[in-house]
């Protein structure tokens, strides 16, 4: 496996560990809390959100085992000319912020602020923007290859996710206590 493919394992590794491990901390540390979480999303969204919750794991699953595994860095281009190491930058801005955004709901919940309300705000962006990149990535990718079809259905879901769930409607209903 090329460096560059070890790189972005390890960082969907330590990143995953970290999205999970702040969901899991955010759950332990505040038992029974966990549908404050869901704000005031009408009722008739949470089976939406609950469904493509399992499409958009799915769809990283697939664009990232792709990305990982099927792609050549070495003949691997994409729209922002770094080539297959801007894959690495879109993975940093999906996961770092992503397993920011548990701890910082909580605090929020715990002691509301305008600066954790931006706070919130900015990392759901930030994934979205991660999210779009990698859209846009995989849409621009060279040389094409027909499992680009499975990454970039499975990356259409995670969008939905997080730029049209979660970074925008999500905070529409989010009232702050």
């Amino acid at each position: 496996m090329s460096k560059e493919k070890k790189s972005l394992l390890l960082v969907n590794i330590l990143g995953g560990i970290a999205v999970i491990g702040s969901y899991i901390w955010g759950l332990l540390t505040h038992p029974g809390s966990g549908n404050m979480l869901w704000g005031n999303i009408p009722a008739g969204l949470v089976p939406v959100y609950t469904v493509n919750m399992f499409l958009a794991a799915t769809g990283y699953l697939c664009f990232t085992a792709f990305v990982i595994f099927f792609l050549d860095p070495s003949k691997t281009q994409i729209n922002i000319r770094a080539g297959y190491k801007g894959f690495l930058v879109l993975y940093l801005l999906i996961l770092v912020p992503s397993a920011l955004w548990m701890p910082l709901t909580y605090l929020m919940l715990d002691n509301p602020s305008s600066l954790l309300w931006f706070a919130i705000r900015l990392v759901l962006l930030l994934v979205g923007v991660g999210g779009l990149g990698m859209l846009s990535a995989l849409l621009s990718l060279r040389p094409r290859t027909r499992l680009n079809l499975v990454a970039f259905i499975g990356c259409i879901f995670f969008g939905i996710q997080v730029v049209l769930l979660d970074a925008f409607i999500w905070p529409a209903f989010f009232a702050l206590p």
